[in-house]
């Protein structure tokens, strides 16, 4: 039988049609489609076509043409092409999946079963799966990997930059479902007979010599156990305060007050917006041999060399107040509390300020003049906040537009003439752009993340109106008048400079509007 090389003469969005309604036949190798990157894309009774980076290979030729009985037409692609169709059309997985699927233990069981689901003899072929699962989600920069089941399939999702994305995924995947969750439990050294309530455990992977440490959380849903898995790569954390996104003016003010022998600065956002990396970029710009620092923190996600961390457990009755309480005592010159919750934690923090201390903490509020009226609203008194507090940082986190499919946009039509005015009084040029979309970026046209900032320095002004019990409204006011920019405006100005888009910062603080 001939062999035919057709080079380029199917176009790439061709082959992706092709595949959307086309199953290789049962005799087709499936290990090949994965292991030399031969993709079919059509057969009929005389041939099969396939694609390949390297078309006409004589021993994959040789073997296909002996299992189908039939000419091999080729067609010639770029091997990354290849590898994104694969995993689109078959999954990640897939074919850790199909092999399951020949194992004799999987073959009669039903889609939901209620027996004992133990790793069994195919646990090899499920701790394969798992551990591809978390190695594409690294490269592909997820910060978390979401296992949910559903009533007739199991979906994965990756969090990228902040946005969930589904993760192709055979339909196959709901057979193996108890199984797979099984062996997450098992790494994070969780109880895999319970299924009723929730449980969090901890697991360290490594991907080619980087060491990631993996939080997990279990919650039971309707459909089975939903697994939530948060990516920390040990590498990455110490980053500067030169890569946390603060404009040059609120760097060099944040530098000066953060030298200071005592007071408290707050960082304030909802979960998720960075303040943990920012109060660590902070601790790591000032961790020096004559500075004893202490951080009591729910969990601890980063290790730091030279700081003294504590892991609260409130299960042993040991919360952020009674940690705080003790550490006072530990002679420390810097403290870091995770977040102030409650009175008792924001009094303590803040006497301690005022005792020579320099804190650092969060808070859940909206914008930064927030944070002063959350305090009070706790049952802080106003002149304890007014001597006490030397900055508030208000957080968001926006996707950065990719540089290598970047392309100038024009101005925004939502952009009002109010805006523009802004943004022409403080750049030079204004240089909206977007991501096209391209390999590096994941066709997203975003890469990486950025902050944008709500900077509030507590001000000789301002302290006065605090100690009126003013709203925020008021402080707001008064702290923009003396140039503070909202959420919003900071994002503008990174939007203008071709950081991020208009669209991400709309939709980072659409909640401060």
């Amino acid at each position: 039988m001939s062999e035919e090389i057709v080079e380029s003469s199917v176009s790439l969005h061709d082959i992706e049609e092709r595949l959307r309604t086309f199953q290789p036949s049962a005799r087709f190798p499936r290990r090949m489609i994965f292991e030399r990157q031969v993709l079919p894309i059509a057969e009929d009774e005389h041939r099969v076509t396939v694609v390949s980076a390297r078309p006409n290979d004589p021993q994959i030729s040789s073997m296909l043409t002996y299992l189908l009985q039939k000419e091999v037409v080729w067609i010639r692609e770029d091997e990354k092409n290849i590898l994104k169709l694969i995993k689109d059309h078959y999954g990640v997985g897939g074919d850790t999946l199909h092999a399951m699927l020949g194992q004799e233990e999987w073959q009669n069981r039903e889609i939901q079963d209620g027996s004992d689901d133990d790793l069994d003899e195919a646990e090899a072929s499920v701790v394969k799966f798992v551990n591809q699962v978390i190695r594409e989600a690294h490269f592909e920069r997820a910060t978390d990997i979401h296992f949910e089941p559903m009533e007739t399939s199991l979906r994965i999702r990756y969090r990228v930059d902040g946005v969930l994305h589904n993760v192709p995924l055979s339909a196959d995947a709901k057979r193996f479902e108890n199984a797979i969750i099984s062996r997450i439990k098992v790494m994070s050294e969780m109880d895999i007979a319970e299924r009723r309530l929730p449980q969090d455990g901890r697991l360290q992977v490594k991907i080619e010599g980087e060491d990631l440490d993996v939080r997990v959380s279990t919650i039971p849903t309707a459909y089975g156990e939903s697994v939530s898995l948060r990516l920390l790569t040990r590498q990455s954390v110490v980053i500067g305060l030169d890569h946390v996104g603060f404009g040059k003016t609120n760097q060099k003010n944040l530098k000066k007050l953060i030298e200071k022998p005592h007071g408290i600065i707050l960082l304030t956002g909802p979960t998720g917006c960075g303040k943990s990396s920012t109060l660590y970029a902070c601790l790591s710009e000032i961790n020096r041999e004559e500075l004893r620092i202490v951080t009591i923190e729910d969990p601890i996600e980063y290790k730091l060399a030279g700081v003294n961390q504590i892991q609260v457990r409130p299960e042993i009755a040991f919360d952020f107040a009674k940690g705080l309480r003790h550490v006072l005592r530990q002679d420390p010159d810097v403290i870091m509390v995770g977040e102030i919750r409650d009175f008792e934690t924001a009094e303590i923090a803040i006497r301690a300020s005022l005792t020579g201390h320099l804190v650092f903490s969060t808070l859940h509020t909206n914008d930064a003049p927030g944070a002063v009226t959350r305090l009070l609203d706790m049952g802080v008194e106003p002149f304890l906040v007014s001597s006490s507090l030397q900055l508030v940082i208000a957080q968001r986190l926006v996707r950065k537009v990719c540089p290598h499919c970047a392309v100038p946009a024009g101005i925004p039509p939502a952009l009002s003439e109010g805006d523009i005015a802004f943004l022409q009084v403080r750049l030079e040029s204004i240089q909206f752009q977007h991501g096209m979309g391209c390999e590096y970026c994941s066709q997203f046209g975003y890469l990486g993340r950025t902050a944008i900032h709500e900077f509030m320095v507590m001000s000789d002004s301002i302290r006065p109106i605090v100690l009126t019990r003013a709203s925020s409204s008021v402080i707001r006011d008064a702290a923009m008048a003396e140039g503070m920019l909202t959420l919003r405006q900071d994002g503008l100005v990174k939007a203008a400079q071709g950081i991020t888009t208009l669209e991400e910062v709309m939709r980072a603080t659409e909640d401060n509007d």
